[in-house]
């Protein structure tokens, strides 16, 4: 099948970030399947992945074309499935395009684990041009469309955690220091922190100086200008540069806790099977809250690990600091490290996206 998906970066990175996994997931399914990718904003994409140009049209992989998507675009026939990702309408002359070749519409919408999304997945969205379209939901449980992996992800994952040699290449390519690299060969804990703006980052930065061990904290260029460094020999505050989808994976995967945002990067932190504390991305009336209690309700995280996601997310300096210091210093960081390592084992037990899409698709085209 030709697939055509459409993105438009709204903000941020997870846009285009799950299109591009979504679009090689996709490739590597069939010899036959080609994809082309339409994104409005090549720069932004270009940050996670530098094989990107800042050209029209650029065939990025044998089975995979990009094409940068603008008013003027060039037209181009459509393929038997039309995929839009998060309510972004083709253009209209494609629309058209797609009635001729009577493509399929599916509307990739935004993941969520509330109760009503199973009863929407996969019903139709009657059109009255005549074109078949559905709405496909990812999600967390078996009545969705599932969660972005690639075939063979956590056995890639363990074996770069067997060969620690490649952690500590990928680090001091990093700019990490010689310092903090020797600090995490003796024991220090690794974390890694990436977030929206305002997420209570200082008392983080507080509870792992004030750790019973030994810290490296891994923070984007450009975010949290306003993070102090606490004056202890416990915590190395790294500043590193924004990497490509892949580095960013083998980072979660090598770190003991990671402090994740937005959809994205969310599933690549459950399953590096670690820690995480998810910044939801905010909406207003904290409709947000609702969506992050409902993911915390299937998941099997302690209480504490909830308490301090929903302190995380509602920006409260003082409990936050609180839960992040009972946990990992306690008993209950284990508890917190085996239920990640399960929910990562239970989740990939359930068919992925692609697969799911690849599927309704070649039954419903």
């Amino acid at each position: 099948m030709h697939f055509d998906i459409f993105c438009r970066v709204i903000d941020n990175y997870g846009d285009i970030g799950v299109c591009w996994r979504l679009a090689r997931h996709l490739a590597d399914r069939s010899p036959q399947h080609r994809i082309t990718l339409w994104v409005d904003d090549l720069e932004r994409f270009q940050r996670i992945e530098p094989l990107v140009k800042p050209q029209e049209v650029q065939a990025l992989t044998a089975a995979i074309t990009v094409v940068r998507w603008t008013p003027h675009s060039t037209a181009r026939e459509p393929g038997e499935i039309v995929i839009e990702a998060f309510n972004c309408d083709p253009p209209v002359p494609f629309i058209r395009a797609m009635i001729a070749r009577k493509s399929l519409w599916i509307n990739l919408e935004y993941l969520s684990a509330e109760a009503w999304v199973e009863g929407c997945h996969g019903l139709p969205s009657l059109q009255s041009n005549g074109l078949k379209k559905f709405f496909f939901f990812p999600g967390f449980t078996a009545g969705t469309g599932g969660l972005l992996r690639e075939d063979g992800l956590l056995e890639q994952r363990d074996r770069w955690l067997q060969q620690p040699g490649q952690r500590w290449a990928l680090l001091q390519r990093l700019g990490v220091s010689a310092g903090a690299i020797e600090a995490l060969q003796n024991g220090a804990r690794q974390a890694l922190l990436f977030g929206y703006p305002g997420a209570p980052v200082n008392a983080l930065a507080h509870v792992l100086a004030e750790s019973h061990t030994r810290w490296v904290l891994l923070v984007p260029d450009g975010l949290y200008a306003d993070l102090r460094s606490p004056d202890t020999q416990r915590l190395h505050i790294i500043r590193i540069p924004f990497v490509a989808q892949n580095d960013f994976d083998r980072l979660l995967w090598s770190s003991d806790l990671n402090f994740v945002r937005g959809e994205d990067s969310v599933v690549r932190a459950l399953w590096a099977g670690k820690p995480l504390v998810w910044q939801i991305y905010e909406q207003e009336d904290s409709a947000h809250l609702a969506k992050l209690q409902a993911w915390l309700a299937l998941s099997p995280y302690p209480q504490d690990v909830q308490r301090l996601m929903l302190n995380w997310n509602t920006k409260n300096e003082a409990l936050t600091q609180n839960k992040l210091g009972g946990l990992i210093d306690g008993p209950d960081w284990a508890q917190w490290q085996a239920t990640a390592t399960q929910w990562a084992n239970q989740l990939a037990n359930q068919p992925a996206l692609a697969c799911n899409l690849d599927a309704f698709c070649a039954k419903n085209q």
